[in-house]
């Protein structure tokens, strides 16, 4: 018997696992460390990113990680799930690049501009970076389907990315969800995919 399929079909399903893996145990870490900091009394707050002091460079990376109660980790789940997904699909290498990226400019503006006395902590900065880099991913790259993407992307999220850019808005960082998306918006040029070929369909016999 003779069959035709196309080459990558498996690489693609495995493709998909490996971003939903990645993307569960993410925000599985999310809650777990929610739950340590509520058991330990807060303690992991002290981690979270206080504007101008240069031992707190430190914290960018894990006040990313950090929420000031449950509800706060929540708001941030679905978002950060699906965004992360769709941005992990184009390769986890590639993923974890654009999210370091993100997760350090977003925490460097959180640290220059917000202001003081404040602590801030949490993962919207990179859901803001993840709507940023999808947005513009498939126009920089020429790919239908990722433009397809963006635009579904702008049209479910949109109105609440600008909501949390402005400036009056209380009791949220908008300097780290502006740094945040314009860092995701770099990465789709810095990370983009160069050269891409078509492949030769495999012909078992």
């Amino acid at each position: 018997m003779t069959d035709a399929q196309p080459a990558g079909t498996t690489g693609g399903t495995g493709r998909v696992r490996a971003a939903a893996l990645l993307m569960c145990a993410w925000i599985a870490l999310l809650w777990v460390l929610e739950a340590v900091d509520t058991v330990s009394g807060h303690a992991l707050d002290a981690y979270g990113v206080q504007p101008r002091e240069p031992a707190e460079l430190l914290d960018v990376v894990p006040s990313a990680f950090l929420h000031f109660g449950f509800g706060h980790v929540a708001s941030n789940t679905l978002p950060l799930l699906v965004l992360g997904f769709l941005a992990a699909l184009g390769g986890i290498r590639r993923f974890l690049a654009v999210a370091a990226l993100i997760v350090v400019a977003g925490g460097l503006g959180v640290w220059l501009l917000s202001p003081s006395g404040t602590n801030t902590a949490g993962a919207s900065g990179l859901v803001f970076g993840l709507f940023g880099y999808l947005l513009v991913r498939g126009f920089v790259e020429r790919r239908a389907l990722d433009v397809v993407v963006g635009v579904l992307v702008a049209a479910v999220w949109g109105g609440s990315v600008l909501a949390g850019l402005a400036p009056t808005a209380t009791g949220v960082s908008w300097q780290g969800h502006l740094f945040g998306l314009a860092a995701g918006v770099a990465a789709a040029f810095v990370f983009r995919v160069r050269g891409r070929t078509p492949r030769t369909p495999r012909l078992p016999v």
